[in-house]
């Protein structure tokens, strides 16, 4: 019989035993590039999305994924947020279900678990922005090298064979399943979820105690998704204190699979509970998680200052509590400037929520897109509402004006190769990335990959590149690296005890840009080939 244990472990999990084992049935994990809270900043873990620059593979991890601190029984003591949703939902039903750091799962799937749950928003770097990654180094990223380091560990295949572990799957990333045909003749998992999970996991957990035959695949249709009701709180800490707000979003842009789930609003008391949830257990972070955080309580896409301001008055009250820092996940350009113009909501906002020392200003995301009208109009027309689509470039800037202004950073992103994508609307782009360049921000490239209702058609590829995306790449990529040094001036990373990862990240802002000014060498093979002039070549030889 193969052994379970042997000497020669993979890179990136090792194998540990816990203090003080606990009796569990269901044993919810992922890899070490989600199983870590990033040194308490949620950016630096975008740098596990990329293959290891400038600096060996180990000293990369240590910066973007350093192994989270575990209790006596190997349970983390932060967890993505997810998975803790999972966790609550099983404890709720009654199962002995726990989180386990990725170095104790080889030792509880082969001393009694029933069940390994894995949850993911990038399985195998299909998506934005590893897939961006992989395409211009031509290297494996980091998150990628590290999920299939944990799926393929022997001891999970040993319990599976041996002891009936049952394997079950889920999370956004679920569609990359069917994208690598080969992962699952690979990795032969007994169960694949896709869509929200709570009430299906519950339902499989039942089977799997009761010795049933599993289904292949569990589909959860948007219409199917639980109700806030049957949302359950979670019991243990979320990496850097996340906190969901709401679910779905009803802007319905065509590349997004968020617009097909319902639109719920989670009250006041239950995202109270979760906050004290991770402020009493020493999380030094709220982050209000949505897809648009402006939208909480909101009038359709119209954010209304009423609940917002009710609930920020709350977390500040949290914040000034515990002396914790603060962010948003999410936000939309619109929402931003539709806030503000209507009653100040945004300032009023960070006037609640920063104090000028401890939060000195917050993070989010948002999403640019394109600066073109034509694909605004075309792929996203409610992304700009209620304003009308014609005026997304400005919508834009004046985002990032008002979030500049209340010293909000974004860290946004804009996608290249979208369906019916024209040269003349990269330059827009372009042209809009210039004008933002007074703006506090790191601003980063994804590549179209079928999602929501444009899953169907082909990704964008290394060998679709041309000139102009090339330059795109390079205003963006000058932008953030102007911004980011001037961000690690201002503050970001200024306790003691970041110097280390400070001097290291720096290091590495030297680096990419010595290869930002040679980028073009890395696409010789595409760029050789004869191509029509640019508009700004044409521009420039008519005038």
């Amino acid at each position: 019989m193969y052994s379970p244990w042997r000497r020669r472990g993979p890179r990136y999990h090792r194998r540990r035993v816990p203090k003080e084992p606990a009796r569990i049935d269901f044993v919810v994990s992922v890899d070490r590039c989600l199983m870590s809270n990033h040194h308490g900043k949620e950016f630096i873990g975008f740098m596990a999305t990329g293959p290891a620059v400038g600096m060996p593979e180990r000293v990369w991890m240590r910066i973007a994924c350093p192994p989270i601190r575990v209790d006596r029984h190997g349970f983390p003591w932060q967890a993505p947020y997810g998975l803790r949703k999972i966790e609550a939902a099983l404890r709720d039903a009654g199962f002995r279900a726990a989180v386990v750091d990725p170095d104790y799962v080889a030792y509880y799937v082969t001393h009694g678990a029933r069940a390994l749950m894995i949850g993911h928003h990038d399985y195998f770097a299909y998506g934005p922005p590893s897939s961006e990654w992989w395409m211009l180094t031509g290297r494996e990223p980091v998150n990628r090298k590290s999920f299939m380091d944990f799926i393929s560990m022997p001891e999970i295949w040993w319990a599976k064979r041996e002891k009936g572990l049952r394997v079950v799957i889920g999370g956004p990333a679920v569609w990359q399943w069917d994208v690598y045909r080969e992962a699952l003749e690979r990795w032969p998992v007994d169960t694949i979820v896709d869509g929200e999970a709570e009430k299906a996991v519950v339902e499989l957990a039942e089977k799997i105690m009761s010795g049933e035959e599993l289904p292949r695949r569990v589909v959860v249709p948007p219409r199917e998704s639980p109700r806030v009701e049957e949302i359950p709180v979670i019991k243990a800490p979320s990496v850097n204190g996340l906190v969901e707000i709401m679910r779905g979003c009803p802007r319905g842009c065509k590349f997004c699979s968020v617009t097909l789930r319902p639109l719920r609003y989670m009250p006041l008391d239950k995202i109270e509970a979760e906050i004290r949830v991770n402020l009493e257990n020493g999380v030094g972070n709220v982050i209000l998680h949505s897809e648009d955080v402006l939208l909480y309580g909101a009038d359709v896409v119209k954010p209304r200052p009423e609940p917002l301001l009710r609930l920020h008055g709350m977390v500040a009250r949290y914040l000034e509590e515990y002396d914790a820092g603060f962010a948003w996940s999410h936000a939309s350009l619109a929402a931003v400037k539709y806030a503000e113009e209507h009653g100040r909501t945004v300032s009023r906002i960070a006037e609640l929520v920063l104090d000028g020392d401890r939060r000195k200003m917050f993070g989010v995301e948002v999403g640019i897109e394109t600066g073109s009208v034509r694909l605004a109009r075309k792929i996203m027309p409610a992304k700009a509402a209620p304003y009308p689509a014609e005026k997304w470039p400005e919508i834009v800037e004046d985002a990032f004006r008002i979030m500049a202004d209340n010293n909000i950073v974004p860290a946004a992103t804009y996608i290249l190769g979208l369906p019916g994508e024209t040269e003349d609307d990269v330059y827009a782009t372009i042209e809009l990335i210039e004008r933002l360049r007074p703006y506090p921000s790191l601003i980063v490239p994804m590549f179209f990959v079928p999602m929501g209702m444009l899953k169907d058609l082909e990704g964008f590829r290394r060998d679709n590149l041309k000139p102009y995306h090339v330059e795109a790449m390079k205003v963006s990529a000058r932008h953030s690296l102007y911004w980011a040094r001037r961000l690690l001036a201002k503050g970001y990373l200024d306790k003691a005890h970041y110097l280390p990862i400070k001097l290291l990240i720096e290091a590495f802002l030297h680096v990419a840009e010595k290869r930002i000014n040679n980028i073009d060498k890395y696409f010789e093979d595409i760029l050789e080939a004869p191509t029509a002039p640019s508009r700004r070549e044409r521009a420039a030889a008519s005038a």
